[in-house]
């Protein structure tokens, strides 16, 4: 399969108090941009065929001539880049789809999640990954979670999907993007009663699933993972400051 890295935020919001650096990508880390750490797992992977990275190709020169690498212009939202990297593909092949904000990845996270989709029939599978996880690894990080009734997890940022997720389901994905860091009303685009389970903690992986795949005319799937890798992103300082101190070593 083929590859997509979603590298061309502007660095405009929290970051920019730490790093000057005019995309999120390219912040520095240990000595390379944070965009390298993504490319050298993706690298290690051997099903991995090409690796599209939406985002200018400054950030990483040493890979421009490569021909494993396709570089792409990034649209005005995650989702319009996502639908370049695509284009710029022309396959209907399954892509995995990662954001260019989580150094941690490793090799073995990106082959467990893998291994865990194989078995399984669907056109978008979407990681998550447990608090204990997290906890028990990275104390005391920082991250966004949700309260199901299997229990307390946070969002990955590792997707595998179909192209035809993208070409059809654009709009919706949009909406469903925008409110990523608002649990609550992403929940709302599933519906009352997932809203009401939501403030229980009864909602399961299984009904979301269901919502998500009737919401979208797809075969949706929960991937959890056991990698707090997959689930950290640098979205702020005290992100940044933790992926120094474990890459710096």
């Amino acid at each position: 399969m083929n590859a997509i890295v979603l590298a061309g935020a502007l660095n405009k919001r929290w970051l920019r108090q730490v790093s000057p650096a005019q995309y999120e990508a390219e912040i520095e880390i240990a000595g390379r941009p944070m965009l390298e750490y993504v490319v050298l797992a993706l690298e290690r992977v051997q099903r991995i065929k090409r690796i599209v990275i939406v985002g200018s190709e400054k950030m990483l020169a040493n890979k421009a001539d490569e021909t494993r690498f396709i570089f792409v212009e990034p649209g005005p939202s995650i989702v319009e880049s996502l639908e370049n990297g695509i284009n710029a593909l022309t396959t209907l092949e399954p892509v995995l789809v990662l954001t260019s904000d989580i150094p941690l990845i490793t090799k073995e996270a990106l082959e467990d999640f893998l291994n865990r989709c194989d078995p399984q029939s669907g056109d978008l599978f979407y990681s998550f990954v447990p608090k204990t996880v997290n906890d028990q690894k990275y104390p005391g990080v920082q991250r966004t979670y949700v309260r199901l009734k299997e229990g307390v997890f946070t969002g990955g940022n590792i997707v595998l999907l179909s192209p035809k997720v993208i070409r059809e389901k654009k709009e919706m994905l949009i909406k469903a993007v925008t409110l990523r860091k608002k649990p609550l009303k992403l929940c709302g685009l599933l519906g009352w009663c997932c809203v009401i389970k939501f403030f229980s903690g009864t909602l399961t992986v299984k009904e979301i699933e269901a919502r998500v795949s009737e919401a979208l005319g797809v075969r949706a799937v929960g991937i959890i993972s056991p990698y707090p890798e997959v689930g950290i992103d640098v979205d702020k300082p005290s992100d940044l400051r933790l992926a120094r101190e474990i890459l710096a070593k």
